[in-house]
């Protein structure tokens, strides 16, 4: 863990950046979890089913663990609960890319291996932080071998399944700028020795997704206008809609418990 510095002054800046930071890595978590949580029971194929559903718990178990941290640094009372169901979409902190509708097999495919590959690359750079890097570490590098090795097998598959692959590849580019955004909250953990500069995980994630659409038989996308703002609390519309159905149960019945 950070030192306990960090925690005895509730209004310094660099504290106040440190929650922010540990927000962006649990929400993007959280997010995508809940997207591939949309998929239980609607699975292209019953071990598709399971697998997505699977990701879909790691990815929540590491929100959950990242919300607690956050929440001890914070310092003001709230549970993780508490900041997974009771912030507003402008208050969340997770990427773009994360919250965008799941469409078809491909599309949710495309998302997670631009996110996979991302979050592999991040955590890889998280380890001095705590044990809760080096736990997701080993989920994220299997959820990137699935993912990575969905690309390659739809792409390189049959006419139907390479138009949808390129369709997702090429609509989803634009959300991937994003990932490699560097502001004042990832300068202040640069300068802290904590997390890494966006910009250096950028020219492994490219070589790694050229390599993989050259395999997969995969065009390289159009570089266009990319989206931005999800880290900053700026969203599309599709985060306010998942978060009214996850957060329901939560602001219907305040402090209930299961």
């Amino acid at each position: 863990m950070i030192s306990d510095l960090t925690l005895r002054d509730p209004q310094s800046a660099f504290r106040i950046s440190l929650f922010d930071y540990l927000l962006r890595l649990a929400d993007s978590c959280l997010i995508l979890s809940q997207r591939l949580g949309e998929w239980c029971g609607r699975g292209p194929a019953l071990e598709e089913d399971l697998a997505l559903t699977n990701v879909a718990l790691d990815l929540n178990g590491q929100a959950q663990l990242w919300l607690e941290y956050a929440s001890q640094i914070e310092g003001k009372g709230r549970t993780e609960d508490q900041l997974a169901f009771l912030r507003d979409a402008h208050e969340f902190r997770n990427l773009l890319l994360v919250e965008q509708a799941n469409g078809d097999f491909a599309m949710t495919i495309t998302r997670q291996f631009y996110f996979d590959l991302w979050h592999s690359l991040l955590l890889q750079e998280l380890l001095r932080i705590c044990g809760i890097s080096e736990k997701a570490l080993k989920e994220v590098q299997y959820h990137l071998r699935r993912s990575a090795g969905w690309v390659v097998r739809l792409g390189d598959g049959t006419e139907e399944s390479h138009t949808r692959m390129q369709r997702a590849a090429d609509e989803l580019w634009q959300f991937t700028g994003e990932l490699f955004e560097i502001d004042a909250v990832d300068e202040a953990m640069v300068q802290a020795k904590i997390g890494p500069d966006p910009r250096t995980l950028q020219s492994p994630w490219m070589d790694r997704v050229k390599s993989t659409f050259t395999e997969a038989t995969l065009a390289w996308p159009d570089a266009g206008w990319m989206q931005r703002g999800g880290k900053c609390g700026i969203h599309t519309e599709r985060l306010g809609f998942l978060l009214a159905e996850m957060q329901f149960l939560q602001r219907a019945y305040p402090s209930a418990q299961w």
